[in-house]
């Protein structure tokens, strides 16, 4: 099996890798060993612990990457490319010197938008994976994740995007706060209480932490469950970001691209809202960008 060409998709704390034929995957492999876990001299070892059998001596294999092997600790920092502009561009690519003749390797730049500052790496892939799959789509585009990415794009190009630390937060309240304490029975999910805390903080957003600290009073007086009480904190926290991004999703086209339970999450909050968000694979968007940035859509 030798592959045209191969994808990859570096994050902070996985590696994965994606043969590639002319009819689309032939062979995955995926690693622990993410841009957080590695010096910069050792990315193209790590990559080859991976790809090696993939890879010939009869030919030069191209491979393309995204995401944060970009970065400023990664392999190569590859320069962000401002907005409005296309989300990929197969131009634009930051071309990586490697040792091993196999291959050539070049990252797909991250996005950056100056006023108000923000910047993304890794979902301008799934970006432009997404328009390919959805010829002509203008709109809004959600990206939940650790680091949340609302993005408004039209006549293919990504005209602007805002960041929320949704994600983080989350596991930095229920795993590291007082609130903790309340959730350490949580093992199923309790739809009303996330519904209730949609709701209260879309109501409300400028009460959040008041209504953080609830949870944590309402188990000790009240008896509220784990289940409750997790559900409840993740609606709070999409909630206050559905608050802060209203002029993204209202009125407009939006889809969904990520992890199949959180997307769910995201469209249950926005239908209670009135709005009906299309739902994306993450990992379908992020192939269909890396495709698009090897030039082969």
């Amino acid at each position: 099996m030798k592959p045209e060409w191969i994808a990859v998709d570096w994050g902070t704390s996985n590696l994965r890798a994606f043969a590639m034929g002319t009819d689309g995957v032939l062979a995955q492999a995926t690693s622990d060993e993410g841009m957080g876990k590695l010096a910069r001299d050792q990315f193209e070892g790590a990559l080859l612990r991976l790809i090696d059998g993939w890879l010939s001596t009869d030919k030069v294999t191209p491979v393309i990457a995204c995401g944060m092997v970009g970065a400023r600790q990664g392999w190569v920092e590859a320069p962000y490319r401002s907005v409005p502009c296309l989300p990929v561009d197969k131009g634009g690519l930051m071309d990586v010197t490697v040792t091993d003749p196999r291959f050539t390797f070049a990252i797909v730049p991250g996005l950056s938008q100056a006023n108000p500052a923000d910047v993304m790496r890794g979902e301008e892939t799934q970006i432009a994976g997404a328009l390919a799959l959805s010829p002509g789509f203008d709109g809004v585009l959600c990206l939940p994740g650790t680091h949340s990415k609302w993005a408004q794009v039209s006549a293919d190009e990504v005209v602007s995007f805002q960041t929320m630390m949704t994600g983080e937060m989350f596991a930095l309240l229920s795993g590291q706060s007082v609130l903790r304490h309340g959730m350490v029975d949580a093992k199923g999910w309790d739809d009303a209480a996330f519904d209730q805390g949609v709701s209260d903080a879309l109501s409300r957003p400028e009460r959040l932490a008041a209504m953080l600290f609830r949870l944590r009073a309402e188990g000790l007086l009240n008896g509220l469950s784990g289940d409750a009480a997790k559900a409840r904190l993740s609606g709070l926290l999409i909630g206050a970001e559905l608050a802060a991004a209203r002029p993204y999703w209202l009125g407009q086209a939006v889809s969904l691209i990520g992890a199949d339970k959180l997307s769910a999450a995201y469209a249950r909050a926005l239908l209670a809202q009135g709005v009906t968000a299309r739902l994306l694979s993450g990992d379908e968007c992020v192939l269909a960008g890396l495709s698009r940035a090897a030039g082969k859509v």
